[in-house]
């Protein structure tokens, strides 16, 4: 098959590599369309050490079920495969389990590629009427439902129901969805790129900003560097909800003293439950989740220069989706 392999720091090859086998309880998936994540370009600019070259990427995946009684399906991909015996399983917080493993890093192959193998119980089928780009974004769909359920459920009845999202990209827009079909009706997006930005309010229908300004009940920080976090720790409400999505680095930012003395909840997040995966994958075939058409899509052949424009700043869109076939 074809893939796209991370073979060093910002190096991608496109090449043909052996095909996976698929183990029991396991399907061949057909990849039809696979999103870019910014763990994908963590590991493309060599600080993911979990995530070591050569390795094939990539992880928001949908495509068909190859062979066996369930041929031709139309699935998403939850990447997550956990034990499902642990406590943790046990109690459907898969994604504590401490064996988890994640197509994308050893010893799972990732989806930037024509063929991936997954189990049958990662496998969420997908209805007809919804495009195989569309359900490749179930995946970091899920990422950022599963942190604002559980900013919600922190968060105490009085505060007011509104929200900062900081950083415009797809687990920030995803964020700002998932409060709105939360009941979150006063969210704002900060992003400083202009030309995201731009998009932000004139293709998706959101409030967008470059500088956040006031106070919030609930912020969601789905970028993750020592700047974003010093944001988030001086913009949230007293007795208010930090959640934090994003993995931009690992210190700095946040203010402590007032954390403390404010009582401000801070909760770090991380992918999402199998619930929460099918719950996300449910509410975007119901359409609760809008028309999800902020997408851009190229051949997994120009995945490398994919990377290049994302790195750059060059790409409005929140998702560049890859297809293998094309």
């Amino acid at each position: 098959m074809k893939a796209l392999v991370y073979d060093g720091v910002q190096t991608l090859g496109f090449r043909e590599v052996p095909d996976p086998t698929p183990q029991d309880e396991e399907h061949l998936i057909k990849i039809e369309a696979v999103g870019i994540c910014g763990s994908d370009m963590h590991a493309y600019l060599g600080h993911d050490a979990r995530r070591p070259a050569p390795l094939i990427l990539g992880h928001e995946g949908a495509g068909t079920i190859v062979g066996g009684p369930k041929d031709g399906n139309r699935v998403t991909i939850n990447p997550l495969v956990s034990c499902r015996t642990c406590r943790a399983c046990k109690a459907g917080r898969e994604n504590l389990c401490p064996t988890r493993q994640i197509i994308s890093m050893p010893p799972r192959e990732g989806a930037f590629a024509q063929y991936v193998a997954m189990p049958e119980s990662n496998l969420v089928e997908v209805p007809k009427h919804i495009s195989f780009g569309i359900a490749a974004l179930a995946e970091p769909m899920a990422v950022s439902w599963h942190a604002v359920r559980l900013a919600l459920d922190a968060l105490h009845p009085s505060m007011d129901k509104r929200a900062l999202v900081i950083g415009g990209g797809a687990i920030g827009l995803a964020a700002a969805l998932a409060l709105r079909a939360m009941g979150i009706e006063d969210v704002i997006i900060a992003e400083p790129n202009d030309m995201r930005r731009s998009f932000l309010a004139q293709q998706c229908g959101q409030t967008a900003v470059k500088t956040p300004t006031g106070s919030f009940p609930i912020v969601v920080d789905a970028v993750g560097y020592a700047a974003t976090r010093a944001t988030a720790s001086a913009l949230a409400d007293p007795g208010g909800v930090i959640t934090h999505v994003g993995l931009g680095e690992d210190m700095g930012g946040l203010d402590i003293r007032r954390m403390t003395l404010q009582e401000i909840v801070f909760i770090g997040t991380y992918t999402y439950t199998a619930q929460d995966f099918r719950n996300t994958a449910q509410a975007m075939f119901d359409g609760r989740l809008g028309p999800l058409d902020w997408t851009e899509t190229r051949s997994l052949s120009e995945g490398n220069s994919a990377f290049v424009d994302l790195l750059s700043g060059a790409v409005a869109t929140p998702k560049i989706i890859l297809d293998p076939w094309n």
